[in-house]
């Protein structure tokens, strides 16, 4: 049995757990438990994403707790390559998040209480082989999600968006929840363990008119929690309107939880009913790429823009995953990392320009470069990551993926190509335009650059991590491969019987 999932997961918690304990008034260390606790977990994620072997049978790194024998629940935590380069990038996100929130002045001991409970939730869903603890941990992370927003958020609609995100998220879990107990109940499997139930539906395949009612409650249950089109219009109210580390961790983090989900049990288990469905999750796709990308060249603020830009990058995801193929699938994985570090780093941005101007409409901003050198920067360089440059890791995923699945969706291929390079392009082009260059209102003379090592250094962290990902994509690439193969091999296996 191995601690250093448990240290991972952890960690946040036992962060939250001292942050309860020490009076409201010490802030200092409020807020240094939290990065502290943040940090180390973080550094123990990396020296595990370099020790893991690709190409191993089996997860790596297990560690497991049995807690409702009668049931089969167990707490197990496990990587492969399929979620290894998502906990190591949820504890980048988390780190950078929490390095954010000294923007944070008031009622901080109950922020950084739940920052650090979303954090452990989202790192146990990631990391949990149990669908009880998988599921669970993604609902401990929404509740803080939801709290924060209507306490810290921003915008006279906070408490619109508050409610509405609620309301989506809440119906997509409850959708999702429905669809793993008939899973669990129809496969006749005695666990919640994923590997034991993997195991049990190869040797007893699920019938096709079971996997046809099972696998669209999944499929929608997930899609929702990933803003799949049409479901998407709670995602940029959300993240606009939500506190800057809560941005962070749910836009980057978070959201790749339905799409896991989708890739490690809905796909495998139910390969029949998935591939009558890869038709439609591409159209849909489309509505993600396209639709929405048209809506962020309309918008004025920068943390709507943000907000459906990130929802289009799902679109690709799910054009990757519709593949069906080793290298759709693969490039869909690190679109999701990438994505991750991404979207943190764009909210990070946004926050950063929010707290020194007030205000997130571009139409106001203009020659930031000449006042924020370094923050000017950041964002020419995240925007054209955002457009698929060469050179970080968006790109690798983004060609993968569109190359698979041209094989089977020419039509649709080309549309998000369109969508990705061409309209993408001119929201992000025009966003630094707007904001980085021309001539500088007299209110930016007000605004200070990220000043100091330790405020420079979640945008260091965060970008970088993008540039090494994109130069040297085989760190990623050669990791989730092996694991990818069995997930594409069972959706391509042959059919499994109409009926018991």
């Amino acid at each position: 049995m191995s601690p250093i999932l448990t240290s991972i997961v952890g960690l946040p918690l036992a962060g939250a757990v001292a942050v309860a304990l020490v009076p409201r008034n010490y802030r200092f260390v409020i807020r240094a438990i939290a990065q502290a606790a943040t940090f180390l977990s973080m550094l123990i994620a990396f020296w595990m994403f370099w020790q893991f072997i690709p190409g191993k049978d089996g997860f790596q790194f297990v560690s497991s707790f049995e807690w409702v024998k009668s049931l089969g629940i167990t707490l197990k935590l496990g990587v492969d390559g399929l979620n290894v380069g998502l906990v190591f990038m949820g504890t980048i996100v988390a780190f950078a998040a929490t390095s954010m929130s000294y923007m944070i002045k008031d009622r901080e001991k109950d922020y950084y209480l739940l920052l650090l409970v979303m954090i452990t939730g989202i790192l146990g869903a990631f990391a949990s082989l149990d669908i009880f603890f998988f599921f669970f941990f993604h609902e401990l992370a929404l509740i803080p999600t939801f709290i924060m927003i209507g306490v810290w958020g921003k915008g006279d609609d906070k408490n619109y968006a508050t409610f509405n995100i609620t309301l989506y998220l809440t119906l997509g879990a409850l959708i999702a929840l429905v669809g793993l107990i008939a899973l669990y109940v129809q496969t006749g499997a005695k666990s919640f363990d994923i590997a034991a139930i993997t195991a049990y539906v190869k040797a007893n395949p699920i019938p096709v008119n079971t996997q046809n009612w099972i696998f669209p409650l999944l499929l929608f249950g997930f899609g929702i929690l990933v803003s799949l089109w049409p479901f998407h219009t709670w995602a940029p109210l959300g993240y606009g309107a939500a506190p800057t580390a809560t941005a962070m961790l749910h836009a980057g983090v978070l959201k790749k939880f339905g799409l896991y989900g989708i890739l490690r049990i809905a796909v495998p288990l139910m390969p029949e009913a998935a591939r009558s469905w890869m038709h439609v999750i591409a159209f849909l796709c489309l509505g993600n790429i396209v639709y929405c990308g048209l809506v962020a060249i309309r918008q004025r603020q920068l943390n709507l823009l943000i907000g459906n830009s990130s929802v289009a990058h799902m679109g690709l995801i799910f054009l990757g995953i519709a593949s069906l193929s080793v290298v759709g699938v693969t490039g869909a994985v690190v679109i999701m990392i990438a994505h991750g570090l991404l979207a943190a780093l764009s909210f990070a941005i946004n926050g950063h320009l929010y707290h020194q101007t007030q205000t997130e409409n571009m139409d106001q901003m203009g020659g930031l470069m000449k006042r924020m050198p370094f923050i000017g920067t950041v964002i020419v360089a995240t925007m054209m990551a955002g457009c698929g440059l060469p050179g970080f890791a968006n790109f690798v995923g983004e060609a993968m993926t569109l190359f698979a699945a041209f094989k089977n969706f020419h039509l649709v291929t080309a549309l998000a190509v369109w969508g990705a390079l061409v309209i993408g392009a001119v929201y992000m082009l025009r966003a630094i335009r707007n904001i980085v260059h021309g001539p500088m209102p007299e209110h930016w003379q007000r605004a200070n650059d990220a000043q100091g090592p330790l405020r420079k250094l979640p945008f260091i962290l965060l970008g970088g991590t993008l540039l090494v990902f994109g130069c040297f994509p085989g760190l990623l690439t050669e990791k989730i491969k092996f694991s990818v193969e069995p997930i594409v091999n069972m959706a391509n296996s042959t059919p499994a019987p109409a009926h018991k």
